[in-house]
């Protein structure tokens, strides 16, 4: 795995794979593109999503949504890594299963999920089965 950082002005810089689009990458005072702990934190949610989204097709669960919400709390002095990490994970679908979402979620946490396994924080979550119809509200 490759990646490519060019610097624009002030704290922005624009990221490349050789695979995917660019992105900017930028300060919370810049505000043009996610920091760099935010990417971070989004990169935990996706690992996990795709995990999560793959095992429950394998279940065959008829999952019409899937949303997660992360959270994450910082340590205040240098380095303000992540201590904590939340994920609440939102299925949406008819006829979900408590247990395969719970298994899911386990695979995913014990196995699967290589972001959240190099993040060196306390990671915990949540979960809510939900009907479709409460995707968009």
């Amino acid at each position: 795995m490759r990646a490519t950082l060019k610097w624009t002005s002030g704290l922005q810089f624009v990221a490349q794979t050789d695979e995917a689009p660019a992105i900017v990458l930028d300060s919370t005072d810049g505000k043009s593109g996610p920091t760099p702990m935010q990417m971070l934190l989004m990169g935990v949610a996706g690992c996990t999503a795709m995990d999560v989204v793959s095992i429950m097709t394998k279940k065959r669960a008829d999952l019409t949504d899937f949303q997660i919400v992360i959270y994450g709390v910082m340590a205040e002095k240098n380095p303000k890594r992540f201590t904590d990490i939340e994920i609440e994970y939102l299925f949406f679908g008819n006829g979900l299963k408590e247990s395969d979402a719970q298994r899911a979620i386990e695979l995913s946490e014990q196995k699967y999920c290589s972001a959240a396994a190099s993040v060196n924080a306390n990671i915990s979550h949540s979960f809510k089965l939900l009907p479709p119809e409460e995707a968009n509200r």
